[in-house]
This record gives structure tokens, C-alpha cells and sequence, in this order.
């Protein structure tokens, strides 16, 4: 049990997230303020005693990335100098975790870089979720805790209509985690077999497994401009039927995702989390239902600041 008293401190991404968090630990949201100066520079302030506190700072580093991770690397030299007793910084959204390796010469491994400066600031421990490449963990000589939403989305299609469903992975690389769906749902797993065609587009090739008379609940850690939308085709083309659903961890969501969301009437739900900030427009969007990780998030608090072990269905493997 900690001596050291526990506290829920935000940032400007996602202070919605953070206040259900405090409210669930039945905690005050700590006071701080941020302020953009007309040049675009970024200045923070904590505006109340920290000394000798266990911090736990929210701040998914969505759009706009690069203010998001100066915003939190300035928040960690504050609390640092302030003298609070650890900071541990929990990112639901983890930046740049695309980039985790040279495809090839002359790239930078931008992930690294974004572990490097949370842990160059201050960071003691650092919390994330359903990240796109596993191998981040193994960029920081801190504790981390990798998380995953998959309980959470899975039980939203515990459900009759989704009972002759098969769970899709859009890729080879997502295949690990669809498995563990299905085997959650006790439904069958089909694997797309995809070619990037550039940087920011793909195309589906093959379908691996039966999806014959079944509807698809396609599954990925993340959604940005919605290239997995135009995937369905292969889908249907293979023998799928029915309404597709997809479960989205992080709904980055850019304009096009929402466009082809609309354009495709086979499309019938889109599950997602609040990892990232959802604004209004697209809470309310008939197609998209936001399920909150905040009792998981703080229940991991929790058990962090109280030295307890976390379970192991929460744990990204």
C-alpha cells in the first residue's frame, strides 16, 4: 500500500477521459493549465502542491500529435521539478507507433524517439493500450504496462445477431489479436491478405478461411482514414452476408473514414473506444457507438499505486 497520496492529472487531448477516471477513484482532478502563445509555443502550469504525490497523468497523444507529446514532456520536467514522488503517464493512444523500425535506409524510428523523450522527462511508468507494434515495450528501460481493450469491445457483440458471425483480421499482422477475439466469441477467424499500394493505402489480394453465410466483425488497433472500409469487398466477394460491424480501438477517424463510412450502406456499426477524444459530430453519427476504457484505466491506477498485480486478460500479448 502506497504512503503517497494518489492523483489524476490531465492534459489538454483528453480531459474527459481523465475526469471519468477521478471520478471513478473518487479523487479531485488535479488543477493545471495549458496555454498556447501566439508564437506556437506551449507553456504549462501546475496549479496546486504536488510534492511527494503519486501522479498519473492522461494524455493521448491524438491529433495534434506533436502538441499533444510536447504538451506531456513539459508536463513531466513540471511535475518533476515540483517534486512530486513519481509521475507515471498513461497514453491510451501511443504516437508514432507506426514508425517502430526502419522499412528501409535513412528512417527514422520515430516510436523510439517518442520513448526516449518520455523517458528522458521524468516518466517512472507508462501505461498504453492496444498499441500497434508490441516491440514499443522493449524501447523503454521503465515499467510498462501494455494494455488491451479486447474484453471490453469483445462483450459488445456477445449478442444474438452477431452469433453466425466470423471475426476478420484486415491483415497478417493483426491476425494474434483476431485470433484472441474469436476465441473470446467462439467464432470462426478469417484472415485478409492485403498489398500497400503507398504509405496510406492498401488493397485486400486473398481471404483466408470460410466466410460463407457468415457477416464480418472486422477488427483492427486502429482507424485512420478508413482504408479498411474499402476491404469489404473481398468479404462479399468470398461469400460473407449480412451487415458488417468493425471493433476500433483508436478512432482517429480522419474525414475520409467518415466519408466512406456513409458511402457504404454494408457497413452497420463501427465499435470504438474513447482512447482518443471523440468530438460531438462523430459521437452522434448513427453508425458509430464509443465504449469508454475509463473503469479499466482506472482500475490499472489503481492497482498500480497500490502495488497489486494486474490481470492478465488486460495485458497486450
Amino acid at each position: 500500500m502506497s504512503y503517497h497520496p494518489l492523483r489524476i492529472f490531465t492534459g489538454s487531448a483528453h480531459p474527459q477521459l481523465a475526469q471519468e477516471m477521478a471520478d471513478i477513484l473518487g479523487v479531485e482532478l488535479g488543477k493545471s493549465t495549458t496555454r498556447h502563445l501566439p508564437d506556437s509555443e506551449i507553456h504549462v502550469m501546475i496549479d496546486e502542491v504536488v510534492r511527494d504525490q503519486d501522479i498519473f497523468f492522461v494524455q493521448p497523444c491524438s491529433q495534434p500529435v506533436n502538441d499533444h507529446i510536447m504538451e506531456l514532456a513539459l508536463y513531466l520536467d513540471a511535475f518533476r521539478r515540483a517534486s512530486a514522488h513519481s509521475v507515471s503517464v498513461v497514453i491510451p493512444y501511443f504516437p508514432y507507433a507506426r514508425q517502430e523500425r526502419m522499412a528501409r535506409g535513412r528512417e527514422a524510428i520515430s516510436a523510439r524517439v517518442v520513448a526516449n523523450l518520455l523517458e528522458m522527462s521524468g516518466a517512472a511508468r507508462v501505461v498504453f493500450v492496444d498499441i500497434h507494434a508490441r516491440a514499443i515495450q522493449g524501447f523503454f528501460n521503465i515499467p510498462v504496462d501494455p494494455l488491451t481493450a479486447l474484453p471490453l469491445l469483445a462483450d459488445y457483440f456477445r449478442k444474438p445477431e452477431y452469433e453466425q458471425a466470423a471475426i476478420v483480421s484486415p491483415d497478417v499482422g493483426r491476425a494474434s489479436l483476431a485470433g484472441k477475439y474469436a476465441e473470446l466469441l467462439n467464432l470462426p477467424l478469417v484472415v485478409m491478405q492485403k498489398r500497400r499500394t503507398s504509405f496510406s493505402t492498401t488493397e485486400a489480394t486473398h481471404v483466408v478461411g470460410d466466410m460463407e453465410g457468415r457477416r464480418p466483425i472486422v477488427i483492427d488497433d486502429m482507424m485512420a482514414g478508413g482504408s479498411v472500409l474499402k476491404q469489404l469487398n473481398a468479404l462479399y466477394d468470398n461469400g460473407a452476408v449480412g451487415k458488417a460491424a468493425f471493433a476500433i480501438t483508436h478512432p482517429i477517424l480522419l474525414p475520409t473514414a467518415i466519408e466512406r463510412l456513409d458511402a457504404d450502406d454494408r457497413i452497420e456499426k463501427l465499435v470504438v473506444t474513447n482512447t482518443i477524444a471523440v468530438p460531438p459530430e462523430k459521437r452522434s453519427h448513427p453508425k458509430i457507438e464509443v465504449l469508454s476504457v475509463a473503469p479499466m484505466l482506472a482500475d490499472i491506477v489503481n492497482r498500480i499505486h497500490q502495488g497489486r498485480s494486474i490481470s492478465q486478460e488486460l495485458i497486450l500479448v
